[in-house]
């Protein structure tokens, strides 16, 4: 069996293209880089290595070796990491979610949830919920996508419905909703990292200015010392950093009415977790507030 660190040694080889800068990257005498080198030739039965004097180059059974033995220690890697995801997922709880909002329902829900419950601050990207929950590396994903497959399952959770803060002089402010329609052209605060909601209101608000804030500190000073328009969704409510407006603040919060404003949370698992899922959904489901 070939050892991984001689897999390593070749792949520095690879990447550098000469012993002595192999040794350094790897932290490593040269002699210890040729002696390694040297074992991996006879381990394999094959030559690795052109050697001229004052130049050792790869030949073309090396050059193959070395993309073949990334590949391995990719593998190994990746076989290192699904074991201990696996091993964590039955001594821990982990939550991932896609957007923003359902975070803040599991905080206000942590009271009612088990001990062992880790929620991941960072959002996932839509493409990895499944192979998120196949690599044991997230016990339920929030998202708005509902996922039926043969090993993964989703269940409704609740609703999260889009409204926008108006300054109250403005005509769109004077009625009890509003549509995307009627937000056009108007420039508005935004958070950066929102997941679906981000492309939603790109593609439904005509000529709209978008002023993206990736702090949620500068978004906050912002909002207090400006007039701009800003979102806010029913799940805002549970954000103890939403932007502290001062009383005599001219804004006003409107619903909006699209269809594409509100969007249904969904919690996903694998069918093999359901049993130990099930708790979990029914709290974040009683937690839930209203559109």
């Amino acid at each position: 069996m070939i050892e991984n660190y001689l897999l390593a040694e070749l792949v520095a080889f690879g990447e550098h293209g000469t012993l002595a800068q192999t040794a350094a990257a790897l932290h490593v005498t040269q002699p210890t880089v040729t002696r390694g080198m040297q074992k991996l030739e006879d381990d394999l039965g094959v030559t690795l290595f052109d050697r001229q004097p004052n130049r050792i180059t790869l030949t073309a059974t090396g050059k193959l070796a070395v993309t073949r033995a990334a590949a391995v220690l990719r593998a190994n890697q990746a076989f290192v990491e699904q074991v201990q995801a696996f091993d964590r997922s039955h001594h821990v709880f982990r939550v991932v979610t896609t957007l923003p909002g359902p975070k803040l329902v599991v905080h206000h829900a942590q009271t009612t949830l088990p001990a062992n419950l880790e929620l991941d601050e960072a959002l996932l990207a839509d493409d990895q919920v499944v192979a998120q929950l196949r690599n044991a590396a997230a016990t339920l994903v929030l998202s708005d996508h509902e996922l039926q497959t043969d090993d993964v399952e989703s269940r409704y959770l609740g609703t999260e419905s889009l409204a926008v803060n108006l300054d109250q002089f403005m005509y769109q402010a004077n009625q009890p909703s509003v549509t995307f329609a009627e937000l056009k052209g108007l420039s508005f605060l935004v958070l950066q990292d929102i997941g679906a909601w981000r492309a939603i209101i790109q593609r439904e608000i005509p000529d709209a200015h978008f002023l993206y804030q990736a702090q949620r500190q500068a978004f906050t000073e912002i909002t207090q010392y400006s007039d701009f328009p800003y979102f806010s969704t029913n799940l805002s409510a549970y954000d103890p950093q939403a932007p502290a407006i001062p009383r005599e603040d001219n804004r006003v919060r409107r619903p909006i009415s699209d269809a594409s404003a509100h969007l249904p949370i969904y919690g996903s698992y694998l069918k093999t977790q359901r049993h130990r899922v099930t708790p979990v959904l029914r709290a974040l489901t009683a937690a839930w507030p209203a559109d």
